[in-house]
């Protein structure tokens, strides 16, 4: 009878660390009809007439043009969440990223949001970029640079590199990135390998946000999934 009891609570004990964190009905952040959800924040469409809106719809597809230069920013804020974004640069290669936990606009050169920022940049996919925020990863001075460099303002050493240089499909075929957002930990996979990990984050909730930085970028998903963490403990 011990030791079936013994067996019984190491039972409930490994069940009760599995299901400490729990995933909720995913939610799909984009329609393909419209911009439902989401606001742009372009800093040139404030002064020049004819600027431009980056972000369209094409073919049931979010299409950022890349120029002007902005972002698409969700009007909702999100904890604790995983994203899984299809992508792919289909022209040419190119730069854009999608940031997490975004908050004060502009707070960088005038138009980045204050942000972690997971790039997508050709053969730079994975990248951490810190935005008036920051993050740690291991073998951070191998990574990121001579440590009397960072910071998380212009002209300081923000870009933590990723993992992987082979993750990447070839230019013009389909991506998957995977977003996972755990309290102040930020881990990223792409096509199905952990490209980066980052922990000690300074911000663990925020808008998530498209870039416009130069390239025309396709989107034909991006779900996001709440994690739910369960606070009850086994009675001892």
């Amino acid at each position: 009878m011990i030791y079936y009891l013994k067996n019984l609570l190491l039972f409930l004990v490994v069940i009760g660390v599995i299901s400490s964190c729990t995933t909720q009905s995913t939610t799909s952040l984009f329609n393909g009809k419209n911009l439902e959800g989401w606001h742009i924040d372009v800093p040139a469409m404030d002064s020049i007439p004819d600027a431009i809106n980056p972000f369209i719809i094409r073919d049931n597809m979010l299409v950022s043009l890349g120029t002007p230069g902005g972002h698409l920013i969700t009007d909702t804020e999100y904890k604790d969440y995983r994203l899984e974004i299809d992508y792919r640069l289909a022209r040419e290669p190119g730069n854009c990223g999608v940031l997490v936990h975004a908050s004060t606009p502009r707070a960088l050169y005038k138009m980045f949001p204050k942000s972690i920022e997971v790039q997508m940049m050709h053969e730079n996919a994975g990248d951490f970029w810190v935005i008036a925020q920051d993050i740690t990863a291991d073998d951070m001075v191998k990574r990121r640079g001579p440590k009397e460099k960072w910071g998380i303002i212009e002209g300081t050493e923000r870009r933590i590199e990723n993992l992987t240089n082979d993750s990447e499909k070839p230019l013009g075929e389909w991506n998957t990135m995977v977003i996972e957002c755990l309290n102040n930990k930020i881990k990223v996979w792409l096509n199905g390998d952990l490209v980066n990990y980052g922990y000690d984050a300074t911000v663990s909730s925020g808008q998530i946000a498209i870039q416009a930085e130069g390239s025309e970028v396709e989107f034909r998903k991006i779900e996001l999934t709440r994690i739910t963490t369960l606070s009850e403990k086994i009675p001892k």
